[in-house]
């Protein structure tokens, strides 16, 4: 230990609650790092190649699956039935709320990240606001962050789109980096940053589709539509990822997390490669299939970014998460030697709007649920702690 910096253990105790670094590693074993977006990785999160498999390794450059959880927002505690709840247990703050509730349960359940804060509290309207540098410190865990380049979501309907070309997107990008990257850049804790959820490149849902998609799909029926795609997709992110590394030489890019069920043409992707550095993806369908061949078309690192089965209960109204279909589901991603995580659609806490979570309004736990996702993960760290 005699050649562990003060920064180490400075380290090590921010990352402890994660239940990965109880001290310095000072080896590296037979991990190998990969090429990355990253131009300072040192001390952060990066990717590393472990016995020929893909993985996140973290700042002491251990191995690491990450398990997340999404959507984290204590809206259901502040309805009025609830509100004495928030004010009694919590003195109405949020970080008391963040380290007495959501990091202590997280990490009893097994999850090791938080894959994105932000929840939907109102059908069809924007997300919850994200947390703020103060809150992801008093989580004291690894997390994700999402940017808000472009609002382009499938299920997002008020938002026009950028015009990609234009002084005005650059500007944008610079100032999204600047207010978040740049409070952010020297956060060890952090895992990397998402872009749009599900942004809608070539499809459309019924309720975005008086804006259209990004690019219109018929004109990839010519050689010519097809290079003007990738030609627009290039300009979206390599000023993403120039405006990120002014302000962030350290953190990972994880990029869009897209629509794996809906049409992703190879213009895109293949113009997303040399500035992201893992592959993102929703899938409420079929995401073992999906991520393993996403995987093999690009040898890309990819990451299960939003993904829950989802259990009806008698009354129609609040659909728990499937325990044994995490389990399945989780079991099934070790096969693939790129998958590098996998982040359950949760909530934490049910509301209204998303009508499931792990815990309900009075905060009592799905137990049957929980008790199987918490098994499953701690499967998951034993094969990592053993096999890697």
């Amino acid at each position: 230990m005699a050649n562990a910096s003060r920064r180490d253990f400075i380290k090590c105790g921010l990352l402890a609650g994660a239940g990965f670094c109880l001290v310095p590693r000072l080896t590296y074993g037979a991990s190998k790092l990969e090429k990355t977006t990253q131009t300072a990785p040192e001390g952060y999160f990066t990717l590393g190649k472990v016995k020929g498999r893909h993985l996140l390794l973290t700042p002491d450059r251990d191995p690491f699956f990450s398990l997340g959880i999404n959507h984290i927002d204590p809206a259901s505690l502040r309805y009025p039935e609830n509100l004495d709840i928030w004010k009694r247990k919590y003195g109405g703050s949020t970080i008391r709320w963040i380290q007495e509730s959501v990091a202590p349960n997280l990490q009893s359940w097994g999850f090791n990240t938080v894959g994105w804060v932000q929840e939907v509290t109102v059908k069809q309207w924007q997300h919850s606001r994200p947390f703020t540098v103060d809150e992801y410190r008093a989580l004291n865990m690894p997390y994700c962050h999402l940017l808000p380049f472009i609002e382009s979501h499938q299920w997002e309907k008020h938002t026009v789109h950028f015009d990609f070309r234009s002084k005005d997107w650059q500007e944008w990008c610079d100032y999204v980096a600047r207010s978040h990257c740049a409070a952010l850049a020297e956060e060890p804790n952090l895992i990397g940053y998402f872009y749009s959820d599900c942004p809608v490149w070539v499809h459309e849902r019924p309720q975005n589709k008086w804006r259209g998609p990004i690019f219109d799909s018929e004109r990839l029926k010519s050689e010519a539509g097809k290079k003007e795609l990738k030609e627009l997709a290039t300009l979206y992110y390599k000023t993403t990822h120039d405006a990120i590394r002014r302000y962030d030489k350290h953190h990972l890019i994880l990029g869009d997390r897209y629509e794996a069920n809906a049409p992703l043409p190879m213009e895109v992707v293949n113009a997303a490669l040399p500035y992201v550095d893992v592959l993102s993806f929703q899938d409420f369908n079929d995401p073992v299939k999906h991520l393993a061949e996403w995987h093999k078309k690009t040898g890309k690192p990819v990451l299960l970014a939003d993904a829950a089965g989802v259990r009806v209960k008698s009354d129609g109204f609040y659909k728990p998460n499937n325990g044994s279909w995490y389990s399945e589901t989780l079991h099934a991603l070790r096969k693939n030697p790129g998958c590098v995580g996998f982040h359950l659609c949760g909530a934490y806490q049910r509301n209204k709007a998303r009508r499931r979570g792990l815990l309900d309004e009075l905060e009592n736990p799905d137990q049957e649920h929980v008790e199987q996702m918490t098994a499953a993960n701690q499967a998951i760290t034993n094969w990592i702690k053993t096999q890697f």
